[in-house]
């Protein structure tokens, strides 16, 4: 609750220009829109391909591409995307993989994502070097306590586990079955082109959304820099837990886009938009196909 909290206090002390970017929204050009909104569909379509990358059995399609869509309103209930892992867990062993090796999938999703992602931003960096301003992304003084803190939390997890005797095994196993479960997937070069592949069409696909919704609201941002903008931002939130990404995910956004040229008023009106188009309006939809699928026992 506290980034929650901590969302609401800048809110509140920069409430002209929220207003000012609710007012922008006005100018918004409908056929960037609606190309915002087929891009943020094709989203569902990227999971879900990278899910069946991540098992080799075949998965039911149609309750595949549903579960993606339904995991997005779940992601919001839980923080750090456990409802969206959840929800898909749940699927997986409901369509008869065990309860270990889909939580092995589960892993190996999240990891390829993850590095699509960072890949993704770092193959932009590198071809757009002054694409984005990465110190104004960070309060100053800020990258020391974050690394602190990374690290500390890294020593406690180790002397836990030296520590844990049972816990130590658990992990041991669970790590044998997600490398087994890896080489498996990396044999059969279909799932590893729909693993890999999806992963990076996922994140490339919302930074389009971003992209569209910026073009439409006449951001003065390149497409390239507004393609690292969210990129940066959503790999600088990832440690936050927000139950999807709120509040956060707004905050970063803005920053990222400010810093990579755009007036602040504009930038505010365009992440209100993405937000909108990709987190409000699917909400009520996947919530109720969410509770369908559970009353249908697909999850």
């Amino acid at each position: 609750m506290l980034p929650l909290a901590l969302v609401a206090v800048l809110a509140v002390r920069h409430r002209a220009v929220l207003a000012e970017g609710f007012g922008h929204l006005a100018t918004a050009r409908w056929p960037w829109l609606l190309a915002a909104a087929g891009a943020t569909c094709l989203t569902w379509v990227a999971a879900a391909v990278t899910r069946q990358g991540a098992v080799v059995e075949r998965l039911p399609r149609c309750r595949l591409l549903a579960t993606q869509f339904a995991a997005g309103a779940a992601n919001h209930m839980l923080p750090s995307g456990l409802g969206a892992s959840a929800v898909n867990l749940r699927f997986m062993t409901v369509c008869g993989l065990p309860l270990a090796r889909s939580s092995a999938a589960l892993a190996l999703y999240l990891l390829a994502e993850s590095v699509g992602r960072v890949a993704l931003l770092a193959a932009l960096l590198i071809a757009f070097p002054g694409a984005l301003r990465l110190g104004s992304l960070l309060p100053e003084g800020a990258i020391g306590p974050l690394l602190l803190t990374i690290g500390a939390a890294a020593v406690v997890a180790a002397v836990v586990l030296a520590c844990v005797r049972r816990l130590r095994a658990a992990v041991g196993s669970f790590l044998r079955t997600a490398l087994g479960e890896a080489r498996t997937i990396h044999s059969r070069p279909s799932r590893a082109l729909a693993l890999w592949g999806g992963s990076l069409a996922f994140p490339a696909l919302q930074a389009a959304v971003l992209v569209a919704v910026g073009r439409a609201l006449g951001l003065p941002v390149p497409l390239w820099h507004m393609a690292v903008a969210y990129l940066a931002a959503t790999v600088a939130v990832a440690l936050i837990p927000t139950p999807g990404g709120i509040g956060s995910v707004e905050t970063a956004l803005i920053v990222a886009l400010v810093a990579a040229g755009g007036p602040a008023a504009v930038a505010t009106a365009v992440v209100l938009a993405f937000r909108i188009i990709t987190v409000w309006l699917p909400l009520l939809p996947g919530a109720l196909t969410l509770g369908a699928l559970v009353r249908l026992k697909v999850i």
